[in-house]
């Protein structure tokens, strides 16, 4: 599915790239948790995209791409009972916090 969305300046959308580096003998178990938050964060209203990637030469190194339609509905996504309860156990997970890096959507997809 193709999600049209103006160009970025339209409305306040919010983008970001966030690099998880997992400790070693927890990325399996990540990569497990997050693969079952992918679509139920889909479907949320204000998600317009959310990509999980894995690096291809360092298997501890997830990748996430999301675009949500505000800050105010990452907010939201943020506040759901799964996501507070991870972020609270992040760092049985992580060797070091996540890395955010704001983006500015250039142009539609595809």
């Amino acid at each position: 599915m193709v999600r049209r969305y103006p160009l970025s300046g339209a409305f306040p959308m919010y983008a970001f790239i966030l690099h998880a580096h997992t400790r070693p003998e927890q990325a399996e178990a990540f990569e497990r948790l997050f693969r079952a938050y992918v679509e139920p964060s889909r479907a949320e209203p204000g998600c317009l995209e959310y990509h999980m990637l894995r690096d291809a030469q360092d298997p501890t190194l997830f990748i996430f791409y999301e675009v949500w339609a505000s800050r105010e509905a990452l907010a939201e996504h943020t506040a759901l009972p799964h996501m507070r309860e991870f972020h609270e156990r992040r760092m049985d997970y992580l060797r070091r916090d996540f890395e955010i890096r704001e983006v500015e959507v250039l142009g539609p997809a595809g």
